[in-house]
């Protein structure tokens, strides 16, 4: 099998050529970058393109290969500085998404496995409802609305070209070299700062990084992920205490949590136009991967609380401040 695996520098695609490589699934890897690769195996052919857009030349990436497993993307950020997020979004995630899609048709391409975000489904749930993968979508913000047309438009072409089209939606991923979100949370654990987020009894699905790269890699040959939509988690739910506890614990550093109501908390969030961090903190999003374990026979390889600890172990030998 020839597999492409684009942003191949990223938090995602890295990986997944890592474990790729070290299987017994493939026998001939590539991937694209924008910039230089660090940590790849030397079995790895790298290719430099430039932007992911309706404009970009993929043919020599895509040339004889089987699989394309795309984790390029313009990322949601929570500050976005740009005019108009959603045609940024849109000229990346949508039209360099479906371009690519194109020129690996052209190449004689079997499968196409595109790696989507939870945000198509919306930002959260009722406590104990969770999100399934065949949910009516809800996209609401810029990023998530990009993600959703970037999946009409790959099944539409599924449906004319007959490559098989694999959609993966992941809530939050965390791993080595997390950033973002799940960073801060760590360098407030390390610092000790109390935190008054010891009374929040919500529920969130996370996803390992490992957890994530093992289903990509079912995946791209399992028969009977062609042309279907799957969600991923570690298959247990956590709320934010719970989560800061175990995170703390991890990183040796036990979390300081101060019992504060959750409703002062969304008051104060209000009041401070924080609504969003507020949601992401405080609100519930849980997902069923229960197409994933009965179809593909796929289960977590990865408990929690290890995933916690290696990823705690990186940030104290790497990241730590």
């Amino acid at each position: 099998m020839r597999l492409l695996v684009t942003g191949s520098s990223g938090f995602i695609g890295g990986v997944v050529l890592e474990r790729a490589a070290a299987s017994d699934k493939t026998l001939y890897l590539r991937g694209t970058t924008r910039g230089r690769v660090l940590n790849l195996p030397a079995s790895v052919e790298t290719i430099f393109v430039g932007d992911l857009t309706e404009n970009a030349d993929w043919k020599e990436a895509v040339k004889e290969v089987d699989v394309v497993v795309h984790t390029a993307a313009r990322v949601h950020v929570m500050s976005d500085t740009v005019t108009n997020p959603l045609a940024e979004f849109r000229r990346v995630n949508v039209s360099g998404t479906i371009n690519l899609a194109h020129q690996a048709v052209n190449a004689g391409v079997r499968r196409f496995v595109y790696i989507s975000s939870i945000k198509v489904n919306g930002e959260g749930t009722s406590l104990g409802h969770p999100y399934t993968a065949d949910n009516i979508t809800k996209s609401l913000d810029p990023y998530g609305v990009s993600k959703r047309e970037a999946e009409v438009g790959l099944q539409l072409l599924a449906k004319e070209t007959g490559i098989e089209v694999v959609i993966i939606r992941p809530p939050l991923v965390y791993g080595q070299g997390v950033k973002a979100n799940f960073l801060n949370m760590m360098n407030w654990l390390n610092s000790g700062v109390p935190l008054p987020l010891g009374a929040v009894h919500n529920k969130r699905s996370l996803v390992a990084l490992d957890n994530l790269v093992d289903l990509i890699l079912t995946c791209i040959d399992h028969p009977a992920a062609a042309n279907q939509t799957f969600l991923v988690s570690d298959g247990e739910d956590l709320s934010t205490t719970e989560l800061l506890r175990k995170l703390g614990g991890a990183l040796g550093k036990p979390a300081c949590l101060l019992p504060v109501p959750v409703w002062l908390l969304k008051t104060g969030a209000a009041l401070l136009g924080k609504r969003d961090i507020a949601q992401r903190l405080l609100g519930s999003l849980q997902v069923d991967i229960c197409k994933a374990r009965n179809l593909l026979g796929w289960t977590p390889p990865v408990s929690v609380d290890d995933a916690l600890k290696k990823t705690a172990q990186y940030y104290l030998e790497h990241q730590r401040k």
